[in-house]
C-alpha cells in the first residue's frame, strides 16, 4: 500500500469515527448543560464547596468565578512544585526553580501546557498526577464553560444572568471528561501505552523513563492539552507505540471541538447552525493539511523529524489536529518541517485556533468571528447586523473586537521585543527565516494557548520564561473576558424577528462570508511577519 493511499484510509477511518460521535456526543452535551438535577456526586461537590448550584450568576459573577478558580489554581500548581522535594514519588528530582514553576503553573491552567523543561527530569509523579493532570481536566472545562456561557447569551432574552460558573465546571469535568477519559485510558493501554508508577524501567541494560502515562495521555489529548509527561511528547513509544494509537489520540484531539457545533445547533434550537459552523471548520482544517502533507512529501528531506511509524500522513495529521485545536502535543519535530509546512502550522494557530479550535475555546472563537463577519456584511449593506436573533451594536462589537485583537497584541509585542533582544539570538538554532519563525511560532503558540513549539528554539532564561507566561495568560483570560461580557449583553436584549432583510446563516453564503473573515483577519494581522519568515524560507 502506497503512502498516499495509506494516509488517505487514515483520513477515511478518522472522519468517519467523528460522524459516529458527532449526533450522539453532541447531544448528551446538549442534555449535561439544561440538566434541571444534580448527582450525587455534584450535590456532594457543592456541600464541600458550599456552593448554590440553583443560583444564577451575572456574566460579571461568572468572570470573577473563573479568574478566581485560575487563580487558585496557578497559585496551587506553582507551590507544589516548588516543595516538590518533600512530596512522595518525587524520584529525587529536587523543587522546580521559581521561573520554571512560575511559567508552567500558568501554562497547565491556560490550558496551553507550554513546557520549558525535561519531564522526566524534573517533575515527579505527585506533581504530574495532582497538580498538571488535574488542572488538564478543569483548564479544559473552563473553556466549556465560557463557551456553554456565550451560547445562552443568543438563546435567553432580557435576562442579566448566564447560569453558575461552577455548576458548569463540575458538569463539564465530572459527565464528560472524566467518563471518556477513564474509557479512552483503557483503550490507549490496550493498544500498548504504558501505565506505571515506577520512574523508569530497564531496556537492554539501560533504564528508559516512564510513568503513568495512559491516564495523563488520554486527557492531554481529549482537553486539548497537549503537555506530554515524557519529553518527545507523541512521538514517544511510550505515549504513541503504533499507529492505531496515533490515530485513536487524533480523534480524542478532535471529538469535543466537532461535536460541540452539534451542541451549539442544539441549544440555539436549529442544527443548521451547528452544520454551518462545522462546514467552516472543516474546509480550512482540510485545506491546511493539504498543504501540510504536499509540503512535506514533496520537501528536500521528508522524513526528517518524523517517526517511520507514523510516516509523513501520520504526521501531517496529527499536526494539523494539534495546531487546528489548541492541544500542542507533537508526534513529529516541526522545526524540521519544510517552510511551507511550517508555516501551515504556524498559519493554523494564527487562524485564531477555531478551525475546530480547542476544547469550548473553539466553539466561542468561532462564534465571535461569526459576529464580526455578520458586522461586515451590515456595513456593506448598510443596515444593523443582527445573528441568531440578537442585534450587533456597539457593545457586542466592541467585545467581539476586543476577544479577536488580544491575541494579536501580545503575540506581536512579546515576538518583536524577543526578536531584538541580543540574548535571543544564543536561544536560536537557526539564524535568518527560520531562526524569526522560532520566534514567531513560540509566541503564537503561547499566545493561542497551543503549547507546541519550534524545538530549535531554546526559552529557559528568565526573559522567555516570563514573557510567554505573560502572552499564555493574557491570550487566555482577555478573550474569556470579553467573550462573557459579550454574551451578559447578548442575554440582556430582547429578540429580533426575522424579515425580509435579515441574511440568513444557514447557507453557503454566511459559510463563505465567514470562511473569508477568518482568512481576512488573519492576513491582515500576520502577513508582513509570515514574509519575513516561513513565506520568505518557503521561496528559498
Amino acid at each position: 500500500m502506497s503512502p498516499l493511499v495509506a494516509g488517505l484510509l487514515q483520513v477515511g477511518i478518522l472522519v468517519a469515527a467523528l460522524a459516529v460521535v458527532y449526533r450522539p456526543l453532541g447531544d448528551y452535551m446538549a442534555r449535561v448543560f439544561t440538566a434541571k438535577s444534580h448527582s450525587r456526586v455534584e450535590k456532594a461537590i457543592y456541600r464541600f464547596a458550599r456552593i448554590n448550584p440553583d443560583a444564577e450568576q451575572k456574566w460579571s459573577t461568572y468572570a470573577y468565578g473563573v479568574l478566581g478558580f485560575s487563580f487558585v489554581g496557578i497559585v496551587f500548581l506553582y507551590v507544589i512544585q516548588r516543595i516538590q522535594s518533600v512530596l512522595p514519588l518525587n524520584f529525587d528530582r529536587g523543587n522546580v526553580p521559581e521561573g520554571m514553576a512560575f511559567n508552567t503553573a500558568i501554562s497547565f491552567v491556560a490550558n496551553t501546557n507550554w513546557q520549558s523543561y525535561v519531564p522526566e527530569a524534573v517533575m515527579g509523579h505527585t506533581v504530574q498526577m495532582i497538580g498538571l493532570t488535574v488542572q488538564n481536566f478543569v483548564s479544559a472545562a473552563v473553556g466549556l464553560a465560557v463557551a456553554i456561557a456565550l451560547v445562552r447569551g443568543f438563546v435567553r432574552h432580557q435576562t442579566d444572568r448566564l447560569g453558575n460558573f461552577w455548576v458548569d465546571l463540575v458538569r463539564g469535568t465530572v459527565r464528560i471528561l472524566l467518563p471518556i477519559a477513564f474509557i479512552g485510558a483503557i483503550v490507549l493501554i490496550a493498544f500498548g501505552v504504558t501505565m506505571s508508577l515506577k520512574s523508569g524501567v530497564d531496556v537492554d541494560g539501560q533504564t528508559v523513563a516512564n510513568a503513568p502515562v495512559a491516564s495523563q495521555e488520554v486527557i492531554k489529548e481529549l482537553g486539548t492539552n497537549g503537555g506530554g509527561v515524557l519529553n518527545a511528547n507523541s512521538a514517544h513509544p511510550f505515549e504513541n507505540p503504533n499507529e492505531w494509537t496515533n490515530l485513536i489520540e487524533i480523534f480524542l484531539i478532535l471529538a469535543i471541538p466537532v461535536a460541540l457545533t452539534r451542541t451549539f445547533g442544539q441549544l440555539v434550537g436549529n442544527k443548521k447552525q451547528g452544520y454551518v459552523l462545522l462546514g467552516v471548520m472543516g474546509v480550512i482544517w482540510t485545506a491546511m493539511l493539504g498543504i501540510i502533507w504536499a509540503a512535506e512529501a514533496n520537501g528536500l528531506r521528508p522524513l526528517e523529524g518524523k517517526e517511520l511509524r507514523f510516516g509523513i500522513p501520520g504526521s501531517a495529521i496529527f499536526a494539523d489536529a494539534t495546531t487546528g485545536t489548541s492541544t500542542g502535543a507533537i508526534n513529529s519535530l516541526h522545526d524540521s518541517y519544510t517552510g511551507l509546512g511550517g508555516g501551515a502550522t504556524l498559519l493554523n494557530m494564527l487562524f485564531g485556533e477555531m478551525t475546530p479550535g480547542g476544547v469550548g475555546t473553539g466553539l466561542y472563537s468561532i462564534l465571535v468571528m461569526a459576529i464580526i463577519a455578520m458586522f461586515l456584511a451590515g456595513l456593506m449593506v448598510g443596515r444593523t447586523p443582527e445573528y441568531l436573533g440578537k442585534k450587533l451594536g456597539r457593545k457586542e462589537v466592541t467585545a467581539a473586537a476586543v476577544s479577536i485583537l488580544a491575541m494579536p497584541t501580545v503575540l506581536l509585542i512579546g515576538a518583536g521585543i524577543a526578536a531584538i533582544l541580543p540574548s535571543t539570538q544564543g536561544a536560536l538554532n537557526n539564524p535568518g527565516e527560520h531562526g524569526l519563525s522560532e520566534i514567531l511560532y513560540a509566541y503564537a503558540s503561547a499566545s493561542n494557548n497551543n503549547g507546541s513549539a519550534f524545538a530549535g528554539i531554546t526559552v529557559t532564561n528568565d526573559w522567555f520564561q516570563s514573557s510567554l507566561g505573560l502572552c499564555m495568560l493574557f491570550g487566555r483570560f482577555i478573550p474569556i473576558i470579553a467573550v462573557l461580557a459579550l454574551a451578559g449583553s447578548l442575554a440582556a436584549q430582547k429578540k429580533v424577528p426575522v424579515t425580509a432583510g435579515t441574511l440568513p446563516t444557514t447557507g453557503p453564503l454566511f459559510a463563505t462570508l465567514l470562511t473569508g473573515a477568518i482568512v481576512l483577519v488573519a492576513a491582515l494581522t500576520f502577513v508582513p511577519a509570515l514574509a519575513l519568515g516561513p513565506i520568505a524560507e518557503a521561496l528559498l
